[in-house]
């Protein structure tokens, strides 16, 4: 079974949930990832069950509320948003929940995060997936910005998505992660290694895109691939339209 390729809603911003749809139906990808942001129906699982019948699209992953722009999206308390991403994710049958580690204030959600977490995945049935992450910069400091730290490595997690943009602006070894953890979902994008993260079309920057998709098509453990490539700054819908179908080329043609 040839592995499954989808679009994360991320990549159509700032277009709506509906659109994503539209636009993953069109082009041909095989479901959606969910990033549940301050769009409501993003939070609404009959809203996203309509949407998914509707365009016969299913939902591959749930990405929980974990940016600083929606740390108002289901309440202030960070577990809570997890365990409502999972039950988001077990309404929608999605078996997986992309989630990134804690930021550096959270201490007390931080405490036995891993373990919290992978107890999470077991009970649920719901891949509890921690994203690898990067460091941040202030006034050329270089800041962790999470706990335990911004990388999945040796952290103790039963499941990882590893994203390639993250991966060039931290410097981290993609097949680093590849090789000592359990990685489920991989979010398919690109960077340069600027501190800023980039998200370009996969095959436009520095990360080997194309042999991490070779390297991880075999293994039983992946999921799915969903590209999160940016295109908030295309200057029309065309534009985002050939991006995203040049995306997904790229990842077919390397997953055959």
């Amino acid at each position: 079974m040839s592995t499954l390729v989808g679009l994360s809603t991320a990549s159509c911003f700032p277009e709506t949930l509906a659109d994503t749809f539209a636009i993953a139906k069109e082009l041909g990808y095989d479901g959606i990832e969910v990033m549940v942001s301050n769009e409501v129906a993003t939070q609404d699982a009959a809203a996203i069950m309509r949407l998914s019948e509707y365009f016969d699209l299913p939902v591959l992953s749930v990405h929980a509320p974990c940016l600083l722009i929606t740390q108002r999206v289901w309440g202030l308390e960070p577990w809570t948003k997890v365990v409502k991403s999972v039950e988001l994710a077990q309404r929608l049958g999605s078996p997986i929940v992309v989630l990134h580690p804690p930021f550096t204030w959270q201490r007390k959600y931080a405490k036995n995060f891993a373990e919290k977490i992978n107890v999470l995945s077991q009970e649920s049935g719901v891949d509890v997936a921690i994203e690898n992450m990067f460091p941040w910069s202030a006034r050329n400091r270089e800041l962790t910005g999470y706990l335990p730290d911004y990388s999945v490595v040796n952290m103790g997690y039963n499941n990882v998505t590893l994203d390639l943009s993250h991966t060039a602006t931290s410097g981290e070894d993609p097949f680093a992660i590849i090789e000592r953890e359990n990685v489920v979902h991989l979010h398919l994008a690109d960077g340069l290694g600027s501190p800023k993260d980039e998200h370009l079309a996969p095959g436009r920057g520095t990360q080997p895109c194309a042999e991490v998709l070779q390297r991880l098509k075999d293994s039983p453990s992946l999921k799915s691939v969903v590209l999160e490539v940016s295109t908030r700054r295309v200057s029309s819908r065309e534009e985002r339209l050939a991006l995203l179908a040049e995306s997904l080329t790229f990842a077919r043609a390397n997953l055959e």
